[in-house]
């Protein structure tokens, strides 16, 4: 629809001395329309072949990345008998600006071939979890027997 028929509801007629010559440019231009339709076909054909490019270096670039990524992970070694930290992933209502989402130290009693880890904490009780929501305590062990201390000021 034309900016003319919107506002006056009605087609625009030109004068026929302005439509001869509008007809006799464009027959002029286009004369041979084989012609034009085979160049449109190549034109849309190169386009194709572009998008092919530029899928083919994305999907090397990522292939790249990725192994890089994948040579830089340094591997998780898990063994009996060794301390781990525990990631709880369920901190999510109000977690508190300072408080950690990892937990432990726990101690390894079974390691599965599937990745599942058996954990014992500190009275004793066993669990087990992902061996992926897990990683190396690299910390000191300290007695985590709990000492009482009193307030009271000597006299």
């Amino acid at each position: 629809m034309s900016p003319f028929r919107i506002v006056y509801g009605k087609a625009c007629h030109l004068p026929l001395e302005l439509e001869h010559r509008a007809y006799w440019a464009i027959k002029k231009l286009n004369f041979d329309f084989k012609k034009a339709g085979e160049k449109r076909l190549l034109q849309l054909n190169e386009l194709d072949e572009f998008r092919f490019m530029a899928y083919e270096n994305a999907k090397l670039y990522k292939e790249k990345t990725k192994r890089w990524h994948d040579a830089h992970i340094s591997p998780k070694v898990l063994e009996v008998g060794s301390f781990v930290l525990l990631y709880n992933s369920r901190l999510r209502l109000f977690p508190g600006k300072l408080k950690s989402r990892w937990s432990g130290p726990f101690k390894i009693r079974n390691v599965a071939n599937h990745g599942a880890v058996e954990l014992e904490n500190s009275k004793g009780e066993t669990f087990k979890v992902n061996g992926h929501r897990c990683k190396p305590y690299l910390g000191p062990l300290t007695n985590r027997v709990e000492d009482e201390i009193s307030f009271t000021t000597p006299t």
